[in-house]
């Protein structure tokens, strides 16, 4: 609970930090782009890896990122243990904020769709997919 607390303020403060470094009229390089969109997914993956689980019921995944064909770059996978509000709100963001990235820049990727897991069960207290 303690560590789900501290993970919690220290997300409400580099949203803050983030929100307040950012002059609106501010146009940001594409190297900047990219290091803004790593750092987000870094926290998507920070708090999903907090999660544990008891029971497979409690495991879910998510769609993470935008291929500039459509279609997410992959699945998350996390349980219901963490705030999932507040997860599904970061991914939500991350991948309207890549999806802006790509057309943006003009990027390109294989167009090959990238299948959900067709489970996810737990183990050792973690959600795993399987494909």
């Amino acid at each position: 609970m303690e560590r789900r607390i501290s993970f919690f303020a220290l997300f409400i403060l580099g949203f803050t930090l983030l929100s307040t470094q950012c002059d609106e009229d501010a146009v940001m390089t594409q190297d900047e782009d990219k290091e803004m969109l790593l750092s987000l997914k870094q926290d998507i993956e920070a708090l999903a890896n907090t999660s544990v689980c008891n029971e497979s019921t409690e495991c879910k995944y998510i769609p993470l990122g935008s291929k500039p064909c459509g279609g997410p770059w992959s699945y998350l996978v996390y349980s219901t243990s963490i705030d999932t509000e507040t997860l599904e709100t970061m991914v939500a963001n991350y991948n309207q904020k890549e999806a802006e990235y790509n057309t943006k820049y003009g990027i390109v990727s294989d167009c090959a769709l990238v299948n959900p897991p067709s489970e996810i069960v737990c183990g050792n207290n973690s959600c795993v997919a399987i494909y």
